[in-house]
């Protein structure tokens, strides 16, 4: 049987959740499988927490972990894998959620449960947990327009949004988060979105933006992430913009962290993986010994209508607030984010060293 044919021979309600797969007293494989070796947050923040979380609710089972280095093929050949192997219970985190739908179909006629993990994955998923990704992009939206409103009247100029890869639905929950706050506040001068969040693709975009509108006239950019924040922020330094132009991001990571003590970036989007982690692993073990799991919604993702998905809200962090996040929650050290010379004289300005 092909996958294709598992995929329409799965019926909803033919494998109840409710059915143990194992026991807390004997314990259980679940797979875990992550879709990037790129970003730090991986191997830093998700493998560890879940993987903790999972040895406090259940210390006899044992978490089979795998990472797809971004390769939807290889992410496939991990998951058959593990299935092979008898792992019942899998969190999956996709590099392609629709092109992971067959195989999800095949999991769950082999009788496994499967955690949708950060990103929905399409197919006959048991649950899902991740964060608010609309809300996320509402943020983005509110801080790059209260920015721009501390220069001025809005509408004085245009901004450049770069949303992030059309085939990842992340992205276009952001950017329909964004246009809910944007949209009839400000002129958007030109959109585009970045394949594979490409840093590059947003650079060379904001770069023809400016040279189709004026680098004078564009007074915010919208950016989905902070790796393509930094591809921007590099145009930036170039361009003849006005020096701290706003400017979004999403993710935490460090350099952009940086980039807003250094008034080169206005904020990004935390969010608090500890959360979203230690209840994935919460459902993964409920789903494993028969327990029916419930969430703060129930989504759709085209194959399963109601889906049990704890959504987990972002933070916004600015200049003002690195101390009270994403310090204080261990995301990143004062020391880590304070290394470089002219990051260290910013962070004594903000009291963090």
């Amino acid at each position: 049987m092909g996958l294709e044919s598992c995929a329409t021979t799965w019926q909803s309600g033919g494998d109840p959740a409710s059915t143990a797969v194992g026991s807390l007293s004997e314990g259980f494989s679940i797979g875990l499988l992550l879709p990037d070796a790129k970003a730090p947050r991986y191997e830093k923040f998700d493998r560890p927490y879940i993987v903790q979380r999972v040895a406090e609710l259940c210390p006899k089972c044992e978490v089979v972990y795998r990472n797809a280095g971004g390769e939807p093929k290889r992410q496939q050949r991990q998951l058959a894998s593990m299935l092979a192997a008898g792992v019942k219970v899998l969190i999956l985190d996709p590099v392609e959620p629709k092109g992971i739908a067959a195989w999800v179909a095949l999991a769950k006629n082999q009788g496994a449960r499967v955690v949708a993990y950060d990103r929905l994955a399409s197919g006959p998923v048991d649950a899902y947990a991740s964060f608010d990704n609309i809300q996320a992009g509402r943020m983005q939206g509110r801080s790059l327009l209260d920015a721009i409103r501390i220069g001025g009247d809005p509408r004085r100029g245009e901004i450049v949004m770069v949303n992030g890869s059309p085939a990842d639905q992340h992205a276009g929950d952001l950017k329909k988060g964004a246009h809910q706050v944007l949209d009839g506040q400000v002129t958007i001068g030109r959109e585009y979105d970045a394949p594979g969040w490409s840093p590059y693709r947003a650079g060379v975009a904001v770069n023809g933006a400016f040279t189709a509108l004026g680098a004078d006239r564009v007074i915010g950019i919208y950016a989905a992430s902070d790796a393509m924040a930094d591809g921007i922020a590099t145009v930036l330094r170039y361009a003849g913009v006005t020096p701290g132009t706003p400017l979004t991001g999403r993710g935490a990571e460090l350099e952009a962290v940086r980039r807003i003590l250094l008034g080169a970036q206005t904020m990004t989007v935390y969010l608090p993986i500890r959360s979203v982690a230690r209840s994935a692993a919460r459902i993964a073990v409920d789903l494993g010994v028969g327990r029916t799991v419930s969430g703060t919604a129930a989504l759709s993702n085209g194959t399963v209508v109601s889906i049990p998905s704890t959504m987990i809200a972002p933070v916004v962090v600015d200049r003002g607030n690195v101390k009270e996040t994403v310090i204080k929650d261990g995301y990143w050290t004062a020391a880590e984010i304070c290394a470089p010379p002219p990051v260290r004289t910013a962070c004594r300005a903000e009291g963090l060293i």
